[in-house]
């Protein structure tokens, strides 16, 4: 598979009047077109900071971001972001919501309103179109905010613990939803997570990031067959393989971080 984004040398800092973090170090890395890629680290490894630079929305202070061969400099229509909150407005109906992006593009009305009708209808949503969001459950608003990413059609999902905050129930089935969607279309999905469990089930390849600052630490190609089941033996075993990886990256002085 050809490179949707490759990632040359990115280096991010954040300075305050105290003191400069550095944030991530040096990250080389590339992204297959059409695979899940899920980026695993713990809390404050700057993994969500690597998103966000993917998305256009924060800029490397050093290093190259390409996109088909084009630098990144700011969003693009080609990638849809979900977050941890999907963050809707809750004086918006659910399809109002979903469609605010093609609202803002532009798009005509009747147009909008079919294209998020149809993907709340993917998202198992389409009875509740019409209500607001403290109508719906955690798992629900976070559906709408996946049918908005996919309202405006794009190439590339960037999901940032779009899953996190979620109950463990609700959260096994939306990973199951998601990767339906994904199969359907083969969109390439880059997703964030501390989980290791999810990372496993969910992941084509696997890119573990250290301790702060964040460094690429190890790659892991996931080739178990699809679809999977929690709790499988050769998932734990890669399951295992990383944990072992992680113990490794920790500072054998310092208390681990690891958010697991």
């Amino acid at each position: 598979m050809s490179a949707i984004f490759t990632v040359s040398q990115a280096t991010r800092r954040f300075s305050s009047s105290r003191k400069e973090t550095l944030a991530l170090d040096a990250i080389d890395l590339s992204v297959r077109e059409g695979e899940f890629l899920v980026l695993l680290g713990p809390s404050g490894c700057g993994k969500s900071t690597l998103l966000e630079i993917l998305a256009g929305l924060q800029h490397p202070d050093a290093g190259d971001v390409l996109f088909r061969d084009e630098k990144v400099t700011a969003p693009r229509r080609e990638l849809g972001v979900v977050f941890q909150d999907p963050a809707l407005f809750p004086w918006r109906t659910v399809v109002r919501n979903v469609a605010i992006g093609l609202e803002i593009a532009g798009v005509a009305a009747r147009e909008r309103e079919e294209r998020a009708r149809h993907e709340l209808a993917r998202v198992g949503l389409a009875a509740f179109a019409d209500s607001y969001p403290h109508e719906l459950s955690g798992g629900m608003r976070q559906r709408a905010g996946i049918a908005r990413a996919l309202a405006a059609d794009p190439e590339v999902l960037l999901m940032d613990e779009p899953f996190g905050a979620l109950d463990h129930f609700t959260r096994s089935q939306l990973q199951h939803d998601l990767l339906q969607l994904w199969a359907e279309q083969r969109r390439t999905v880059v997703f964030v997570t501390h989980d290791v469990g999810e990372a496993v089930y969910l992941a084509d390849r696997i890119v573990i990031l250290t301790p702060r600052p964040g460094r690429v630490l190890h790659e892991i190609d996931v080739r178990a067959a699809r679809p999977r089941v929690h709790g499988d033996p050769a998932l734990l075993a890669i399951e295992s393989e990383i944990y072992r990886a992680l113990r490794e990256a920790e500072d054998p002085v310092a208390p681990p971080e690891w958010a697991i």
